[in-house]
C-alpha cells in the first residue's frame, strides 16, 4: 500500500522504469536482464500501474518466481509507481541463439585456457579418497564467495560426485541451445556430472567420455567472468588428472592430505604428477588435523606431520617452495555442512575449521596471476 505522498506524485517515466529494470540480474547468467535482451515490454498506466513483460530464456525456467519477485520489487521502488504486473513469455529458437551468440561469440571454447584469461584455476587433488578433498573444495568456494568473488565449482569427480549435496543445489541446470546454465548456491556456480544422471545411477565410463565429459563442462557450461575456479578432481593420477592439465594448462594444483604418513606418501605422488604435466602447486592442505577436546587440549587421531611432509617433498620435487597453506581440525559441523548443504564457512564461521578453510580462502584469493603466457599491450619505439 503506497502512501498519500505517493499517491500525489506524477506517473513514473520509461526511463525511471528502465533505469531500475537494468538493476535487476538475471539469476543464473548474473547480468542485468536489459543487457540481455529479456525486457520484452513496459506499459504505463495511469494511476502507477507498470506492466513489464519478460522473455524467459526458457518455458520450464526454473528462476521463473524469483525473476517476477526481482523486477516487481525494483519497479515497485520507483517514484510514482502504485502497483507492478508482470508479464512472462517465452524466447523464441532465434531469440535464444543471439543470446547464446552475445554471451559466448559464434563458436564455443574453453574460455579459461586462453592466454588472457585472468581466471585462477585450482584443481583440487588427493592420492587417495577419504581425506576431506570435497569439503575443503565447496568451503573454499563458498569462503571465496562471500568475500565478494566470482566463482564457480566444477565437479570433476564423475564416478564419485558429491560437490551438488555439499553445496545445496537444488535446481537443476538450463539449457539455452547448446549452452548450459549452472545453477547457483551460496553465490557459488557450480555443475557436476550428477546433475544429469537420474536418481543413484552409477557412471560407468572410461578414459575418452570421462575427457569429453570434462571438455564439455568447460566449454558448453556459461561460467561468466569468474575470478576463481575449483576443480574438484577425483583421487589419484588418471584419466581425469590428465584431461584437466590438457584442457586447462594453467590450472595450479592444491594437494589435499591428512596428517596419517600413509596418506601423506599418497598425496605427494598426487602432487608430483605436476612435474610431468607442467603445471605448478598452489600449495598443500593438511585436512582433520586434530580433535579439539573440551579442555582445550588436541588429540591427533591421524598422527601428525603429513601436510608438512608433502609441502617438503614436493618443494624439492618441483625445485620450488610448495607451501603448507593451512590445518583445518576435525570438526563434526564440517561433516554436518557437507550433508545439509550449508558449508561450515557460512554456517559457523568462528569455528576453528571455518577459521582454517577461510585463511586458506584467503591466502588464495591474495595470491596475483602471473604474467606467463599473457599478452602484452606494448609497441616496441623505434630509434
Amino acid at each position: 500500500m503506497r502512501s498519500a505522498y505517493h499517491r500525489g506524485m506524477s506517473t513514473p517515466t520509461r526511463e525511471a522504469v528502465e533505469t531500475a529494470l537494468a538493476t535487476v540480474r538475471d539469476p543464473e547468467i548474473r547480468r542485468p536482464i536489459t543487457e540481455l535482451g529479456m525486457v520484452k515490454s513496459i506499459e504505463i498506466e495511469a494511476g502507477g500501474l507498470v506492466r513489464v513483460g519478460v522473455w524467459l530464456t526458457i518455458a520450464a525456467c526454473p528462476m521463473r518466481t524469483r525473476l517476477t519477485n526481482d523486477v516487481t520489487e525494483a519497479v515497485q521502488a520507483v517514484a510514482g509507481v502504485e502497483s507492478v504486473q508482470v508479464e512472462l513469455d517465452v524466447m523464441s529458437d532465434e531469440q535464444r541463439e543471439a543470446l547464446r551468440e552475445s554471451l559466448r561469440g559464434p563458436q564455443a571454447d574453453i574460455p579459461f585456457s586462453r592466454p588472457d584469461s585472468l581466471t585462477r584455476v585450482y584443481a583440487v587433488a588427493s592420492g587417495k579418497g577419504g581425506v576431506g578433498k570435497s569439503s575443503v573444495t565447496v568451503n573454499l568456494a563458498a569462503a571465496l564467495a562471500a568475500d565478494g568473488l566470482a566463482v564457480g565449482v566444477l565437479d570433476a569427480d564423475i564416478h564419485g560426485f558429491s560437490v551438488p549435496r555439499m553445496l545445496g543445489v537444488e535446481q537443476p541446470p538450463t539449457r539455452v541451445e547448446d549452452m548450459i546454465l549452472p545453477p547457483v548456491a551460496h553465490d557459488v556456480k557450480v555443475i557436476s556430472i550428477g546433475m544429469f544422471v537420474p536418481g543413484k545411477q552409477p557412471v560407468v565410463w572410461r578414459g575418452p567420455m570421462l575427457h569429453r565429459a570434462l571438455e564439455q563442462f568447460l566449454s558448453d557450461v556459461y561460467w561468466g567472468d569468474l575470478d576463481v575456479l575449483l576443480l574438484d578432481l577425483p583421487p589419484g593420477t588418471g584419466d581425469v588428472a590428465i584431461s584437466v592439465a590438457q584442457l586447462l594448462p594453467g590450472a595450479e594444483l592444491l594437494v589435499v592430505t591428512t596428517p596419517q604418513q600413509a596418506a601423506a606418501e599418497v598425496a605427494e605422488r598426487a602432487g608430483a604428477i605436476a612435474t610431468q604435466t607442467k603445471q605448478r602447486i598452489a600449495g598443500v592442505v593438511e585436512n582433520m588435523s586434530w580433535l579439539e577436546l573440551p579442555d582445550g587440549s588436541r588429540m591427533e587421531l591421524f598422527g601428525a606431520g603429513g601436510g608438512t611432509t608433502v609441502a617438503e617433498s614436493l618443494s624439492e620435487v618441483v625445485g620450488s617452495e610448495v607451501p603448507l597453506l593451512g590445518q583445518v581440525p576435525i570438526d563434526v559441523a564440517l561433516r554436518e555442512g557437507g550433508d545439509t548443504g550449508t558449508p561450515i564457512v557460512l554456517s559457523s564461521p568462528e569455528s576453528a575449521a571455518a577459521v582454517a578453510l577461510r585463511g586458506i580462502a584467503g591466502t588464495l584469493a591474495a595470491r596475483s596471476r602471473g604474467l606467463a603466457g599473457r599478452r602484452l599491450d606494448v609497441t616496441p619505439v623505434g630509434n
